[in-house]
């Protein structure tokens, strides 16, 4: 989840682009309707990525990856409870035809998901992750989309809240681990009452406390956020504050620090997938293209 060491704030005309097309989205029963709809040519193998993975991951044929399946519609489960979905499943899915491996999504909560990369219980992570110079001791990042946070509040917008300088005083929902709760902690110093401060095991935890009036406000990505806005299940329960994304960062593929091979397998796969438009065909399948960068590169986080 998104959040950077620099205090950028970036108003968002792409915001209002990426809140229309989810709503398209949002008129299917499930997300998967919606990017049914939509078909996405299949990535060919390249033999000498395939080269590139550990030996261990060719002899298995199956690439573990971890997410936390709470963030529609980057990674979340479809309604069979079981099944994770979105964006981010579908590149990687992409991304196991150019190696020549299955993938295989796994939940786990967020703040697990490094220390099981670094550990080898994962062989990757992909779960709307910023790739920041903190993380980046324990883990190496491939770079493959770029997001800020947006202000998520019920709707009707009973508090009044149009800038984080307004959540001063007020309960925040975050999930714990991002780097939301980085940003919460930088804008206490502007507060004169401070910010309290809730952390939850998933996002999906963080927006009961908002849809049931516990909270005041909770902080998501962009693409999530507008996603909730904008499809007819949850339209009526939250809007964004406003239009303004916080400190825009770079999603990344974690890899192991001492796994630089199966790095630049990842990072070849991905820059193959820009080439041929799949990536690009993928991120518009999911009405998440505003996040669309133009190079694949390595721990750009800041």
């Amino acid at each position: 989840m998104n959040r950077r060491r620099t205090t950028l704030l970036r108003p968002v005309a792409a915001a209002l682009a990426a809140v229309s097309l989810l709503a398209l989205a949002g008129c299917a029963d499930e997300p998967s309707s919606a990017a049914a709809a939509t078909s996405v040519k299949a990535a060919e193998l390249d033999p000498a990525l395939h080269a590139l993975l550990p030996s261990d991951v060719r002899r298995r044929g199956v690439l573990r990856v971890g997410t936390d399946a709470s963030y529609a519609p980057m990674s979340s489960f479809a309604p069979d409870g079981q099944t994770i979905i979105g964006a981010e499943p579908d590149l990687a899915a992409q991304l196991s035809r150019v190696l020549g491996v299955r993938v295989q999504f796994v939940n786990r909560e967020f703040t697990r998901i490094l220390p099981d990369v670094a550990a080898g219980r994962l062989d990757l992570g992909m779960s709307a992750m910023t790739d920041t110079s903190q993380r980046e001791k324990q883990v190496d990042f491939v770079n493959y989309f770029s997001a800020g946070t947006a202000i998520v509040v019920q709707r009707g917008n009973p508090d009044g809240i149009t800038d984080i300088k307004d959540l001063c005083g007020k309960r925040v929902a975050v999930e714990d681990g991002t780097t939301q709760v980085d940003l919460i902690a930088r804008a206490q110093s502007n507060c004169t009452e401070p910010i309290k401060v809730r952390l939850f095991p998933t996002n999906s935890d963080a927006l009961v406390q908002l849809r049931t009036g516990r909270s005041a406000a909770v902080l998501n990505d962009l693409p999530p956020a507008a996603f909730l806005v904008s499809d007819r299940r949850t339209s009526a329960q939250y809007q964004l504050a406003s239009t303004t994304q916080y400190e825009p960062g770079l999603y990344g593929v974690a890899v192991a620090l001492d796994n630089p091979s199966l790095r630049g397998a990842v990072q070849g796969a991905l820059q193959q997938l820009m080439r041929t438009g799949i990536y690009t065909d993928v991120l518009a399948r999911w009405g998440v293209q505003g996040g669309r960068i133009r190079a694949v590169t390595v721990n750009s986080g800041s």
